[in-house]
């Protein structure tokens, strides 16, 4: 049986623990409300990206051809996965590699290469000597990530696309934000890009747009940028997601040091009234014996 000392001391390092969990769930909610803020904005300009380069397609036709549009084989894929840099953070690492896996065996007639931007899923892949072209480590470990960031990425990406080509496909693994108890690993085709019908682009009625340039130049221009923009939302949707996920993880690690710590201190009283009991019946007995 633990001594009184020892249940202490167990207490007191559960205490400790408890106090960190709580700092980490509170600097996890400040972080998701800036990072859903992002989010948030960032969703209607990539929908607006994708409406307006839905209308110029359908303007040019088949007036423009770029390698980001055309259709290649289908034999190897390039993989980009969004993970975190950190851990404690629940299931997210583990969900959005898990899907990167499943993804991987249901295509395992493809030779496929990875493009980690995170440590968590580099360091898993890694391991199982996932074969990188390029890897992007202490991106997202501030919660916060810069344009800059994701352009870079994405110019890497276009570079090893239209350079190698051999690389059929690439394809952007990452976490959506849904709400803070819910985050779905989302798996979407990057390059080439998918023909975006006009008609289709945000399900509604399209604007007619007027153009000062001539739209197979302006398309030209879009294209790449619709690429840091998915790969811009990708970060931001991961990060709201990590720190939601990290809020939540914590605040259950908080309740369960609480519900061991009254656990420990019922034990501890018991271990305690044991021994004075114990001590009453040797005074006693002591007493009778001298008398």
């Amino acid at each position: 049986m633990p001594s009184l000392l020892d249940m202490r001391r167990r207490i007191k390092s559960v205490k400790n623990t408890q106090q960190i969990t709580k700092a980490m769930k509170m600097v996890a909610a400040a972080k998701l409300k800036r990072a859903q803020d992002r989010v948030t904005a960032a969703r209607p300009y990539a929908q607006k990206m994708s409406e307006i380069l839905g209308n110029l397609s359908g303007r040019i036709g088949d007036e423009f051809s770029s390698p980001l549009l055309d259709s290649r084989g289908d034999k190897k894929y390039l993989v980009v996965l969004v993970s975190a840099d950190k851990g404690l953070a629940g299931a997210f690492n583990a969900n959005v590699i898990k899907a990167t896996q499943s993804f991987i065996k249901e295509n395992s007639s493809k030779t496929v290469e990875m493009m980690p931007v995170g440590r968590k899923g580099r360091d898993f892949f890694k391991r199982r000597e996932m074969p990188f072209t390029e890897e992007y480590i202490g991106l997202t470990g501030t919660g916060r990530v810069e344009y800059k960031n994701a352009a870079e990425i994405a110019q890497k990406i276009i570079k090893t696309f239209t350079e190698d080509t051999t690389i059929d496909k690439v394809f952007l693994v990452f976490t959506e934000f849904k709400t803070v108890l819910s985050q779905k690993p989302v798996i979407e085709q990057l390059l080439p890009i998918p023909k975006i019908e006009a008609e289709d682009a945000d399900g509604g009625a399209q604007a007619e747009y007027i153009y000062e340039q001539p739209p197979v130049e302006i398309f030209g221009k879009l294209l790449p940028k619709q690429v840091e923009t998915q790969i811009y939302r990708a970060m931001l949707e991961s990060i709201a997601s990590e720190q939601g996920s990290r809020m939540t993880a914590m605040d259950s690690a908080s309740k369960n040091a609480g519900e061991l710590i009254d656990s420990l201190t019922l034990n501890m009283n018991r271990i305690r009234q044991a021994a004075i009991t114990k001590e009453i019946i040797e005074v006693v007995s002591g007493a009778a014996a001298a008398g």
